[in-house]
């Protein structure tokens, strides 16, 4: 028997039902759902050392729980001594089970570690329900261990819904416990 994550559950059974009055929807098949997550990291000290690219992937693969690849370069830049496909990142692209635990963890666990945090800004919404934030130290994830981090680093968190504007997109997310600023 398999269990399903906390939020997966809370969304069928509260918050589908809450927005679909909310937003005055025909049928449930109409509210906005979470469909993805894009963990990413851009490293650009990796031009001088690749050894960054690989501990990157492997934090990222510890912080997810799931394997991270590296992202390669799609042009050159010469003023950065960059050549197409050298390794300059890693990605992570979550869904289903796995996505509703990291969006658990993040929101539980790791934001609530940051800083003087007050919140997240509202302003990264791109007008078609997507909403980006990102994280200025990695060190934030219960996961990492912090002994082992040579070079703290960020990383950008999108997070993909199904919403057609950025207002029912915040509705969703802050019905999961994102934290946004007043």
């Amino acid at each position: 028997m398999s269990m399903t994550p906390r939020l997966k559950t809370k969304y069928s059974e509260e918050i589908a039902p809450k927005l679909k009055e909310e937003f005055n929807y025909a049928n449930i098949m109409m509210v906005p759902k979470l469909e993805k997550i894009v963990v990413s990291q851009g490293i650009g000290a990796a031009v001088a050392d690749k050894k960054l690219v690989d501990q990157a992937v492997a934090e990222m693969s510890t912080i997810t729980g799931q394997k991270a690849v590296p992202t390669k370069s799609k042009k050159d830049v010469s003023n950065f001594k960059l050549r197409k496909g050298m390794p300059i990142g890693a990605r992570v692209t979550l869904r289903g089970e796995r996505m509703y635990e990291f969006l658990d963890r993040l929101v539980s666990a790791s934001l609530p570690r940051i800083r003087d945090f007050q919140g997240i800004k509202a302003s990264g919404f791109d007008g078609r329900g997507n909403y980006t934030f990102g994280i200025t130290e990695q060190i934030i994830f219960p996961e990492i261990d912090i002994d082992k981090v040579n070079r703290i680093s960020g990383m950008d968190i999108t997070l993909v819904t199904s919403a057609p504007t950025d207002k029912e997109a915040k509705a969703l997310l802050t019905a999961f416990g994102l934290p946004f600023k007043k």
